[in-house]
């Protein structure tokens, strides 16, 4: 593989999506998304985070107690951040199944036991003028962290996600307009830069 620093990319910015389930899901990275996808605004600085908890049980043979396999048990993807702007839909995003309502010319929110509150989310990550999308079918918000209120410091709202199966069974759908993502492909270029030439199976 060269050595190719243009390929080297940075979060610079972005923002986090959500929208109910059977919203359209996003087919590229630089299409605008529609107005049924709520932006959360502005992350704390330690970005988005996302996550693969894998649990794997070694198989161990009779003969010399070696390890010859390994079993996947589980996986679990999340993605996790903190929210900033203190908005209604970041507040109901936080409290699952709450609902923000108007009390005269404020507004209140009548917090319940968190429920189930499965939505789409959709994270775009830019770097200049390369664009990154990552999109959850279907997903949840399954861990929150504490609320502070500090002087000095942002009210945030900490979140975690887990990406559940989708109808087509896949956890996330990741897309970029990086050419760099299609090096090393069958159908891309190889490290001399020399197009890719299937050969078919006799």
């Amino acid at each position: 593989m060269p050595l190719v620093a243009s390929e080297v990319d940075i979060a610079i910015t972005g923002e986090l999506f959500s929208a109910p389930r059977d919203t359209a899901a996003p087919t590229d990275a630089s299409t605008a998304l529609p107005a049924a996808w709520i932006g959360h605004g502005y992350v704390s600085q330690d970005g988005v985070t996302e996550s693969w908890d894998d649990s794997v049980d070694n198989i161990v043979a009779w003969q010399s107690a070696t390890v010859v396999r390994a079993a996947r048990t589980e996986s679990v993807a999340t993605l996790s951040c903190t929210l900033i702007q203190n908005r209604g839909s970041n507040l109901e995003l936080y409290h699952p199944g709450s609902r923000m309502a108007a009390s005269g010319s404020e507004w209140m929110l009548e917090v319940t036991p968190a429920n189930a509150d499965p939505r789409s989310f959709v994270l775009n990550v830019i770097d200049g003028d390369k664009l990154m999308r990552i999109y959850v079918g279907n997903g949840e918000v399954t861990e929150r962290g504490d609320i502070t209120y500090q002087n000095g410091e942002p009210i945030g709202y900490e979140v975690t996600i887990t990406c559940y199966p989708d109808a087509d069974g896949l956890l996330m759908r990741k897309f970029s307009t990086a050419a760099a993502w299609g090096e090393d492909i069958a159908g891309g270029s190889d490290e001399e830069g020399d197009a890719f030439t299937a050969v078919e199976a006799d």
